[in-house]
């Protein structure tokens, strides 16, 4: 059995709406109820449409959201307070991708001092230990060792998002979460960060959280798929048996809405 790096188990999350006021409070359920499972090596594909709380669901895995109710099993135990301390152990293990490099990276940080960063702050190695991370990282992404140098509005929106996955892979993490990576880029540069992604996966074992709103590109990555509809798991099983055979209506909707980004037959 494939082992489990962090679950949720009946997790729910509620915000307050703009509407409440002090006699009588609304609320919205981002989370309700919500049961999921990364394993190590494995991708599990979270797709839905806005609003239906698959980045709420990264941010609890990643830490950055607290569960209202439910809990969360880290390395065998149960997280009872995001305290620093647990923030900074889940942020070792799981790292981010986010849609935008720019929440990422620094602006006027050169490439280099953006990788180097995260090393920094965690004390990981001696200087000269670091600047061989830093080369090594650019190159695990495709970028040449001039392109440390350069300030992020230097680069293209691919190869930004490519130093955002080298800065994601910093510290070794065991999962990255990759949060609507592609969604800003054109469609000939989504297919490379895609391959990348895979390439990575394979060839450093990682496990990883892919989220998006397109249901082909999930089942690209994808070896189990989490189908997220108002705060809800309506589906989830294996990538193929949920694109081939799905049981809930709203991932039927999915699937005959979304235009296909890629065949499903991996890209060369």
């Amino acid at each position: 059995m494939t082992e489990s790096i962090i679950e949720l188990q009946d997790v729910h999350v509620r915000f307050k709406t703009r509407t409440s006021g002090w006699f009588q409070k609304s609320y919205v359920d981002a989370l309700a109820g919500v049961s999921l499972t990364v394993k190590r090596g494995q991708t599990l594909g979270i797709v839905g449409e806005s609003g239906s709380g698959k980045s709420t669901a990264a941010k609890v895995l990643v830490g950055l959201e607290q569960p209202t109710s439910g809990t969360v099993v880290f390395d065998g135990e149960p997280v009872t307070a995001f305290t620093r301390g647990v923030r900074r152990r889940i942020g070792r293990v799981l790292s981010v991708v986010f849609q935008d490099p720019a929440t990422a990276l620094n602006a006027r940080m050169t490439i280099r001092d953006g990788l180097l960063d995260p090393l920094q702050v965690h004390g990981v190695g001696t200087p000269a230990q670091r600047e061989r991370r830093v080369r090594e990282l650019i190159g695990l992404v495709g970028l040449p060792a001039s392109a440390l140098d350069a300030l992020p509005g230097q680069l293209s929106g691919g190869q930004r998002q490519r130093v955002a996955i080298a800065r994601a892979l910093a510290l070794e993490p065991q999962v990255i979460v990759a949060d609507e990576p592609t969604s800003a880029l054109d469609v000939s540069v989504r297919a490379q960060i895609l391959n990348l992604l895979t390439d990575l996966k394979n060839d450093l074992g990682l496990g990883m959280v892919f989220i998006s709103h397109d249901i082909q590109t999930v089942r690209y990555l994808s070896d189990e798929i989490a189908v997220m509809n108002k705060g809800r798991v309506v589906e989830f099983g294996p990538a193929a048996q949920v694109f081939d055979d799905p049981s809930d209506p709203y991932t039927r909707t999915l699937l005959g809405a979304a235009p296909s980004l890629l065949d499903p037959t991996p890209l060369g």
